[in-house]
Formats: C-alpha cells, sequence, structure tokens
C-alpha cells in the first residue's frame, strides 16, 4: 500500500453484467523540436484503447488548440488518422474520439503534418502493445478556485468578453458573473493488482495564461496531468478532455501584479482530481459508442451585424471632441484630482483663506480641470469602444468569409457517444459555452456525464441562443446561427439516452 492511496487492492464493484474488459494506453510527443523555438514542457498525444472481446474503442487526448481549423494540426489530420488506425489495426474509425486539450500557442509548437499522424498513429499502436484486464469506476472532483466565466454580464443586458485584445468595462457598468462548470469528470482505469493504469479526467476551461517567457507549453491540463501521474506512480498515464470551456477563463488571466503561469493553476486542478480519484472504486463494466452526424445551420445575421457596428462606430467619432489635455498633461492632472478630490490644488487652508477673503481663482481652476478631465476620459472611453469594434468587424469578416468559402447553408458536426459503465462521454467540435455544457449534464441520466468539447474536428464557438443579443466575443466568432443549440443539444441527448444502461 502507497501513501496515496493508489497502490492498494481494493475488492471490485460489480457494476453491470460484464465479460472481460481489456485496456492499453499509449503516449507520444508531438512538440516542435527545432532552433528558435523555446519549449518550456512538452506536448502530448495520450492514447487509451478499450477491448471487451468484440469492439475496440480508442480516446486520444491531444496537447493541442483544435483538431483542425485554427490550429497547427491540419484539416484533414482526423480522417487520415482515422483511416490509418482502421486499415492497420482493424478498429472502425467511428469509435476513435481525438480531444483538443485547447492549449494556445506563441506560435507554431507542433511537429510536422505527417509527423503528428506518425507519432499519434504510434501511441495508438503502444496502446495495442500492452493491453491488459482492467476494472473501471467513475466519480467526480471540484475545482472553483481557479476559473471565472470571461463573459462578464452588464447591467444594461450586454456582455462584454474578458480578453487581453481589448481593456475591461468599468467596473460600475459590470453586474454579475456568469456560470462555471467546477466539476471535473472522473474515469478510473485499475489494473487486475489494484494499481491505476489510467485516468481521464474531464474540466471545463480555457488554458491561456501559458509560462514566464512565453515558452511552448500545454497549460495548466498539461501541469494538473503531471501532478495526477506522478502522485499515482506506477506508469500511470492521465488523459485530460476538455469540456464545454469556451467562455472560461483563469482569474488571473489579466493580472498584471505577478508572472503569467500556469503552474500553480495546473497544480491546484490536479490535486483536485486525486481527491476525487482516491473515492472511486472500480469494478467489471461493459462500453458502447454511438456516432452520428448532425447539419448545424450557418449564421445568415452576420452582414447586419457589421452595419450595426458601422452605426455605432460613426456615433463614436461624432462624440470626439478637442481637448487643451494631452496624455502627459492629462495623467498627472488625474492622479491629483483622484488624490484629493475635495481639495486637490492645494492644502485645505487655501481654501479656508480664499473663502475668507471672498476670492474664487482656486475653485474656478478646479472647475476648469475638471471639465478637461472628463472631456479627455470621454475621449479614451471612446477610443476603447471604437477599438473593440474594429475587432469585430474584421473578426465577423472572417467568419463571413469562411461561410461564403463553404459554398454551404449548414455545418456537419459530429456528435460522438461513450458510455463506459455508469459513465458517458459526449463529444461536440464546438467551442462549446459552459451554459450548453450544464444544459446536457443536466439532462443526463447517467451516475457521470463528461461533456468533451473540442472533439472530432473544429467548427469554432458554440454560443447558447440566448446569448446573440447579449455579445461578447464568442457570439462574434461564431459560424453558427442561434438555431444550432436545439439541433445539437437534441442529437446529443438522444444519444445519452440510447446509451443509457
Amino acid at each position: 500500500m502507497t501513501e496515496n492511496g493508489f497502490g492498494k487492492r481494493k475488492r471490485p464493484e460489480r457494476r453491470e453484467p460484464a465479460g472481460i474488459l481489456r485496456a492499453g494506453v499509449g503516449r507520444s510527443e508531438i512538440t516542435v523540436r527545432k532552433k528558435g523555438v523555446a519549449v518550456n514542457d512538452p506536448l502530448y498525444a495520450k492514447t487509451l484503447v478499450l477491448d471487451d472481446g468484440n469492439k475496440k474503442i480508442v480516446i486520444i487526448a491531444m496537447d493541442v488548440v483544435g483538431i483542425g481549423g485554427i490550429s497547427d494540426v491540419a484539416d484533414d489530420f482526423l480522417p487520415k488518422l482515422r483511416a490509418r488506425i482502421s486499415e492497420k489495426h482493424k478498429i472502425d474509425g467511428r469509435d476513435i474520439l481525438v480531444n483538443a486539450s485547447h492549449t494556445h500557442p506563441p506560435g507554431r509548437m507542433l511537429c510536422s503534418d505527417k509527423e503528428q499522424l506518425d507519432r499519434v498513429f504510434a501511441a495508438v499502436t503502444q496502446a495495442l502493445g500492452n493491453m491488459e484486464e482492467v476494472r473501471v469506476g467513475a466519480g467526480r472532483g471540484y475545482e472553483d478556485r481557479i476559473m471565472i466565466n470571461r463573459t462578464l454580464r452588464l447591467k444594461d443586458g450586454k456582455s462584454r468578453t474578458v480578453r487581453h485584445a481589448n481593456p475591461c468595462p468599468p467596473d460600475g457598468e459590470v453586474k454579475e458573473l456568469g456560470p462555471v462548470d467546477p466539476e471535473i469528470g472522473l474515469i478510473r482505469i485499475d489494473r487486475l493488482d489494484g494499481s491505476v493504469k489510467a485516468v481521464l479526467y474531464n474540466f471545463a476551461c480555457h488554458p491561456l495564461l501559458g509560462v514566464p517567457g512565453g515558452a511552448v507549453t500545454a497549460n495548466y491540463p498539461g501541469f494538473a496531468s503531471k501532478v495526477i501521474e506522478e502522485s499515482i506512480g506506477g506508469g500511470a498515464l492521465a488523459l485530460f478532455l476538455q469540456g464545454a470551456g469556451g467562455d472560461i477563463t483563469e482569474v488571473l488571466y489579466k493580472d498584471v501584479n505577478q508572472a503569467r503561469d500556469s503552474e500553480p493553476v495546473g497544480t491546484l486542478l490536479g490535486l483536485s482530481a486525486l481527491k476525487g480519484l482516491e473515492k472511486i472504486r472500480t469494478g467489471l463494466c461493459g462500453f458502447a459508442a454511438i456516432n452520428e452526424t448532425v447539419l448545424l445551420p450557418r449564421r445568415t445575421d452576420i452582414p447586419d451585424r457589421i452595419g450595426e457596428l458601422l452605426y455605432e462606430q460613426h456615433c463614436l467619432l461624432e462624440s470626439l471632441r478637442s481637448t487643451s489635455l494631452n496624455f502627459r498633461a492629462f495623467l498627472p492632472l488625474y492622479l491629483k484630482y483622484a488624490l484629493n478630490p475635495e481639495f486637490p490644488a492645494d492644502y485645505s487652508y487655501r481654501y479656508l483663506h480664499e473663502e475668507k477673503i471672498g476670492a474664487k481663482k482656486l475653485k474656478a481652476m478646479d472647475k476648469e480641470n475638471r471639465a478637461n478631465i472628463e472631456k479627455y476620459l470621454r475621449n479614451i472611453d471612446a477610443m476603447e469602444r471604437l477599438a473593440r469594434i474594429q475587432d469585430k468587424i474584421e473578426t465577423l469578416k472572417f467568419h463571413q468569409e469562411l461561410n461564403d468559402k463553404s459554398g454551404e447553408k449548414t455545418i456537419a458536426a459530429e456528435v460522438q457517444g461513450i458510455r463506459i459503465g455508469a459513465s458517458v462521454i459526449i463529444t461536440s467540435p464546438a467551442e462549446l459555452l459552459v451554459e450548453v455544457g450544464l444544459n446536457l449534464k443536466k439532462a443526463s441520466s447517467h451516475q457521470h456525464t463528461l461533456v468533451a468539447a473540442f472533439s472530432n474536428g473544429y467548427i469554432h464557438y458554440g454560443a447558447p441562443a440566448a446569448a446573440y443579443a447579449r455579445g461578447g466575443y464568442e457570439v462574434t466568432e461564431c459560424l453558427l446561427a442561434p438555431e444550432w443549440q436545439a439541433i445539437y443539444e437534441k442529437k446529443a441527448k438522444d444519444i445519452m439516452r440510447r446509451l443509457a444502461i
């Protein structure tokens, strides 16, 4: 027995009639290694293969931004990988799940397209080479200290997303934070001697912090996996499945008072996952899988939205007015009046003396200075809004171009469900916002539901229909019409229902 509690053999708990279940794991590094690219910690493709004697399923967790689309994973990577696995190992491509952790790169971070295919395929082959009988259990952890919903709810009913690309709104405009999902979905796979062979853990987040110096990193999911693997020991492999984290970010994302470092955040996530893993009992179980495709409507309102933004831009430009101050004069004057609003010009006795002799020089100067400060602040506010509008217009134009280039009114989206014992994994190729993930969990009849967004392709953000009127970055960068949500959720819920025991 080890001190961490994972070396003790436990009595298997039978969860359902099932035959022998075998599992294998593999890992390949996929980091680019060349001169001029600084690597803080390696990126991996980790694989888990399950076999019940009749069918095999493959789960692949990759430290990448997305499976195609915006990342340095090619759009044809997934079909090529599935075809090779199907041809060489006789595993149905529909039973292969590939999830992206959504770690964000400082630049090119992956090896070449060919090497990616070769290395991920090698990890699958490695897993098939160490298959052994296992027992499986599921549970959950909890972590709410490290993240917030980054799309702030404003008092005027709109939303503003916390991003480095634009300043945060004034504090007085913020009404509340949106929801997060603090649940860590856990699937634990033990060898027959009770030691842990693999851990699947699922969490809704947005790995953006990086590391000091801006080197390539798997971000905090990578650090969390390291904590889990080193704490359990025995060669256990931790596979991170990204959740519905489209509108989630680190609470320290815009902190300017300490270095950007995802390692402490990852350590907290890893420790929280370990707490949940310790409580899981494993036993016999079976699995099942369903993979279907739905057609989601592309949005058609982008030209209208650009028109609205152009009008807003015009109004803001009209609001700009000349001011006596430049920034050099504004900053010390602003600080002076902020430090002592009642007597900004000098000590209070100067004001008392003027009042006694009937003079009004200081008060007159204060009135003029305050007017100039307010005018300058209004111009700054307009400038910030103009910058955001310009960014939105360019983003909308880009997504309109993507939709136009497709020549299609819909986007094909793969929805995959995998039941493993008392747990179910349900996927989406979109960056699901957390509200959608919570909807799926609420509707699920399974004891444990893991929502694996960023899986089996990439189709940008999946925002709830109600969010379109509120705005925010995720809506701006969405290819889909609001009706997508009902179509996707209906299919996902149907798959989960059909997979129920």
